[in-house]
């Protein structure tokens, strides 16, 4: 005899497709919270806010919080959550289609892993934006905050006007459904005070870039390309980078210390 198949729900088919995984431990509800500091007077964006498990916690902490989910079914339940909270707006909408606030906000949420590239990229897009706090799989989370000693593209490209830090790991076992690998806690913070002035970005970018084309293995090799070998070595000396080094185990200080070498007149 086959075995007999579950009924596949509307539910179901949601989760399979926007890759949710709704937080179910009220103990990592309470730290993912806790590391997201809401301002007590300030706009928050909550992405993926599901059936409303963070909302309600989120809304004790901030000013005003707008809650964006785009599943209808997990919508319903959001909407009779929200109901009950004054400064809670709920919208069934898809986060990543909708304007930046003009005001100062920040941006927590239990996302979609399938798509966390996306989310992050509206956030560092936003001009307004002050923080995100964002729930990710654990290998995005540490990779991206360089906690295995190496550096991503866009942690790099950022760094100037951007922190990014891992904030704690959450085991997949305080998830429903309960996802294959662990969670991260993901921490990106605009900086009071760039580390770069406004117009030297353009050219750090530029420079990042080539850094990461990936031509000969290495940075020097990448930088070759564009910058004289004598000042480029003397400038990898000055910055403490040996010549062979791969261009991920270079430290986001260290690429603002050869930018400003490399660009000093």
């Amino acid at each position: 005899m086959a075995p007999r198949r579950t009924r596949t729900t509307g539910r179901d088919r949601s989760r399979r497709v926007l890759s949710q995984n709704f937080l179910a431990d009220p103990a990592a509800v309470a730290r993912f919270v806790d590391a997201a500091r809401p301002d007590p007077h300030g706009l928050v964006l909550e992405v993926g806010a599901g059936r409303g498990q963070l909302t309600r916690p989120l809304a004790m902490r901030c000013g005003r919080l707008t809650a964006y989910e785009v599943d209808p079914v997990a919508g319903t339940e959001l909407a009779r959550v929200c109901a009950t909270l004054p400064n809670v707006t709920c919208r069934q909408a898809d986060f990543l289609a909708v304007a930046a606030p003009v005001e100062e906000f920040a941006v927590v949420g239990n996302i979609p892993w399938s798509l966390t590239a996306a989310v992050v990229r509206w956030c560092l897009a936003a001009p307004m934006l002050r923080t995100a706090t964002l729930l990710t799989q654990l290998e995005y989370a540490r990779r991206r905050a360089g906690d295995y000693g190496r550096w991503s593209r866009l942690t790099v490209l950022s760094w100037p006007e951007f922190d990014w830090r891992f904030a704690g790991r959450v085991p997949r076992t305080a998830f429903r459904p309960v996802p294959r690998v662990d969670a991260g806690i993901l921490r990106i913070a605009r900086r009071t005070q760039p580390l770069l002035p406004p117009r030297a970005l353009p050219a750090y970018r530029r420079m990042v870039e080539l850094g990461f084309g990936g031509v000969g293995g290495s940075l020097a090799a990448s930088l070759a390309r564009e910058y004289p070998r004598a000042r480029l070595a003397a400038a990898l000396r000055a910055s403490r980078l040996d010549l062979d080094l791969p261009v991920g185990q270079v430290w986001p200080e260290q690429w603002l210390v050869l930018y400003r070498l490399l660009h000093a007149r």
